[in-house]
């Protein structure tokens, strides 16, 4: 089975599975189409964070394909001359917005590790669709129509303005010759195609033009190295849940999770307010800790243990209440001193989940950041504005560093968190993930609670509102109003004025095989065989 967030890239997909490929052998290929028809949301430009699931073994891999500063960057990343932060899209459309592309090197990784069919092969589906064209959708058609800045950068207007002068609508078919040629050096040479050579360095030049031009050097590009290593699996209940370690958002789930196993959000449901409110207030206490002490590992110390130990866990559960409160970080143990954060994180983004014929899963949540990354292209695709996910300002007001700050070949924190949930003998059961910002947390833990709390089918899940509580904010989606009274009663009024945008897919173990969901808010299929 496969969900995606397009039914060309599922169909990829399929393809590749119906030939007898594995399921990293899929996502290469699901990938290639993404970052064709779903340019604003991943593609060769970008990076993603996956975790693989290997029948034969029980065992979950997390491979990180996280952007990277360039050498040249410091902690001012994002501070002008005067110690001001940058407005953050002055920052996304400069140069300095852009990491390492870590996605295809990810994949690449993965496909030596668990590919069956040729790497080359991965590529010919996207191959077909840049070289005779394919049919816009009106998801597409409405980024290319939105009022973000990176729509009207010069290289988006030039690509999704037609010969005519007006611009690409749904229905209409647009080619991309350029990223066919791209696909055909990746092909050919892997993952060094795309970070070597003439791509490479087109790359570089890209960057050096314009307003705040990056640092980025060709031996940036040439250094980068994914990472993989086992997954973060916490117990959840009966179940075992594995996300990405971080920098990833994995973290932040899991100590939502943490919190949840503490409430009884299990013999509740999703007509219940209370089910709600303890969601909501497990999601302001996971992203209070988050945001505190997530950063990339191999910079920070990210006091994991002492975040996912089950008393402290149980002391944050019980901040939760009857009504909603202040709250703020904890301090679990091996906690450093750490200062506030302040990024900025916009949604974009998409997910995918693939099984395949020997029982073997992926789940892969991929991105160029905001809409169109930076705006900026080369070769046939964006690249990403991954670095405006650090923290703007590096020390708070008492010169304590914040986890997530810039700083030279570091990779900024990500909400990004594909689940897998596993029994605790090592089956598979269910496997989620969704795009959309920081709210990537909130919605992958509604994803998991309907699945795994409520019973719920794939479909039933995906489709539930969402409900976004960070800090002192609740974004929600439309609810019935009984319980946005009653949770309005607790002290928690629902801001629908701007319904959050979930990319949710999700599969789960049925008894005659596998069942699937796509998120309605966007154009994603789930497709089995």
């Amino acid at each position: 089975m496969v969900a995606a967030a397009n039914p060309l890239a599922v169909e990829a997909g399929v393809e590749v599975l119906r030939k007898g490929g594995s399921a990293v052998d899929a996502a290469v290929a699901i990938q290639a189409v993404l970052g064709l028809v779903e340019p604003q949301s991943s593609g060769l430009g970008g990076g993603g964070f996956m975790i693989f699931y290997d029948a034969k073994t029980k065992q979950v891999t997390a491979y990180d394909g996280r952007e990277m500063a360039p050498m040249g960057a410091n902690n001012h990343l994002f501070v002008d001359d005067a110690g001001k932060r940058l407005p953050f899209f002055d920052a996304v459309l400069g140069g300095i917005s852009t990491g390492v592309p870590g996605a295809i090197a990810m994949l690449d990784m993965a496909h030596r590790d668990h590919g069956k069919l040729e790497w080359a092969g991965l590529f010919d589906k996207a191959h077909t669709l840049a070289e005779d064209g394919f049919i816009v959708s009106p998801r597409l058609a409405g980024m290319i129509a939105s009022k973000a800045p990176q729509a009207s950068a010069p290289d988006a207007v030039r690509y999704f303005t037609k010969a005519d002068g007006t611009r690409y609508v749904a229905g209409d078919r647009l080619r991309n010759p350029d990223y066919a040629k791209s696909l055909e050096r990746i092909a050919r040479f892997g993952a060094s195609g795309l970070l070597t050579g003439p791509i490479a360095q087109d790359i570089v030049a890209r960057l050096h033009e314009g307003s705040r031009p990056s640092t980025m050097t060709l031996a940036d590009l040439a250094a980068y190295r994914p990472h993989s290593g086992p997954a973060l699996c916490n117990p959840y209940r009966t179940y075992v849940v594995c996300t990405p370690q971080a920098p990833s958002g994995g973290p932040g789930l899991q100590i939502a999770l943490g919190v949840l196993a503490h409430t009884d959000i299990d013999k509740r449901s999703a007509s219940d307010e209370k089910a709600w409110f303890q969601f909501a207030q497990a999601s302001r206490l996971a992203y209070a800790d988050r945001d505190r002490y997530v950063g990339d590992p191999a910079f920070v110390k990210v006091p994991i243990a002492g975040l996912l130990a089950p008393d402290y866990l149980k002391s944050r559960a019980a901040l939760i209440g009857e009504k909603a409160g202040p709250i703020t970080f904890g301090m679990p143990q091996g906690a450093p001193v750490n200062g506030a954060d302040a990024t900025a994180e916009p949604g974009g983004t998409s997910h995918f989940v693939i099984v395949d014929t020997q029982g073997n899963v992926v789940s892969m949540t991929t991105t160029v950041e905001s809409i169109f990354g930076s705006g900026r292209m080369v070769d046939g695709f964006f690249l990403n504005n991954q670095l405006t996910d650090f923290s703007f300002s590096p020390t708070d007001d008492d010169g304590a560093p914040a986890a997530n700050a810039p700083a030279p070949g570091k990779r900024p924190r990500s909400s990004m968190g594909p689940a897998i949930v596993l029994t605790p003998q090592g089956k598979f059961v269910a496997a989620a993930g969704s795009p959309g910002g920081s709210a990537i947390q909130a919605y992958n833990l509604k994803v998991l609670v309907a699945l795994l709390d409520w019973h719920m089918s794939p479909q039933e899940a995906v489709s539930l509102p969402n409900l976004v509580a960070k800090g002192d904010t609740y974004s929600a989606d439309v609810f019935p109003d009984p319980i946005m009274a009653a949770l309005a009663a607790r002290g928690m009024p629902l801001s629908t004025s701007r319904g959050e945008e979930s990319g949710l897919q999700a599969v789960i173990v049925a008894p005659k095989g596998f069942v699937g969901g796509a998120d309605p808010r966007r154009e994603g299929v789930a497709r089995g065989f």
